[in-house]
């Protein structure tokens, strides 16, 4: 049954109940529960497919919108440069920060160039460099987040793409700046964590974060690819799901109907976030906020059984 058809039964059966007397709330309890269901399943595909909405903003357009003067830097100094991640530094509200970011493509040249955001060895390493000459210099980092996942062909593999994102998400815990991450778009699994380890971690409201894509899962562990939409509410991966499972700190609004609607708006939003957290984070004592973002990365995924 669609949504409709469960809401239509669910009044049939209250109007029945109420006029013969018979107890079927059960029933009812039963139907209420798949409509639910159904909702949360229409709920969590419509996320997927605004974070990949190909009007949605990318990376490049929050920072020339939030951002003075971005100079882009270039290089992992041992391989090459990796057009997936792009970094460098700028000014927020006249001060400096280095930004991070992975970054897809609009038109087909770029998709190509950019590897359609998924990042090579070369990507984490370029921005762990990055991230090691803002801490030298005590410059606040800040990253956008926006890849389907790191890219699993055979030269990454040769390169060290599993080493190199674990390094990551070692040094960037034990970073002595300020961090603050911002999911955009697409979270993927290992690929985004390697930029996203922060004091303070966002979602935009439409923006996913997942371990495996709805598509993976369903071809994976439902065994039927048709199940597409399922497996995107069974992973629980919209900014309602993980700010509930207190994986981020917080949920930034979209303008109604996507990001895309009124970049400018969403890019504001951001802004004002980014000034207050930065001004907050930069007060105190640099090795509180070490402690602090390690135990909050240490609590993901705890549970208690009642």
């Amino acid at each position: 049954m669609n949504n409709e058809e469960l809401q239509r039964k669910i009044i049939e059966l209250a109007a029945l109940a109420e006029e013969t007397g018979i107890n079927i709330s059960g029933e009812i309890d039963l139907l209420k529960n798949k409509l639910k269901e159904a909702a949360q399943t229409e709920s969590a595909w419509k996320r997927v497919e605004l974070a990949r909405h190909p009007g949605r903003p990318y990376s490049m357009d929050y920072i020339n919108r939030i951002f003075d003067d971005f100079t882009e830097l270039h290089g992992d100094r041992v391989f090459g440069d990796d057009p997936a991640i792009i970094g460098g530094l700028a000014f927020l509200n006249g001060y400096p920060v280095t930004i991070i970011a992975s970054q897809k493509g609009r038109s087909l040249p770029e998709k190509v160039t950019r590897n359609g955001g998924m990042a090579n060895p070369e990507g984490y390493r370029k921005a762990l460099r990055l991230a090691k000459q803002a801490e030298k210099f005590r410059r606040p980092v800040i990253t956008f987040v926006d890849t389907p996942g790191a890219y699993p062909g055979l030269g990454a593999e040769e390169r060290g793409i599993g080493e190199s994102i674990a390094r990551n998400l070692r040094d960037f815990s034990q970073l002595k700046t300020p961090i603050v991450c911002i999911i955009i778009g697409e979270g993927g699994s290992g690929g985004a964590l390697g930029i996203c380890i922060g004091d303070k971690v966002y979602m935009l409201e439409n923006a996913v974060y997942s371990v495996i894509s709805p598509e993976g899962c369903a071809s994976i562990l439902l065994r039927d690819v048709s199940r597409v939409q399922d497996a995107a509410a069974m992973l629980r991966i919209t900014s309602t799901d993980l700010m509930a499972f207190n994986v981020i700190d917080g949920i930034i609004e979209e303008p109604s109907g996507g990001a895309h609607m009124d970049p400018g708006a969403c890019a504001e939003t951001i802004k004002e976030t980014l000034i207050k957290d930065i001004t907050e984070l930069q007060r105190h004592n640099i090795e509180t906020l070490i402690k602090y973002r390690n135990q909050k990365i240490r609590s993901i995924g705890h549970w208690h059984e009642s």
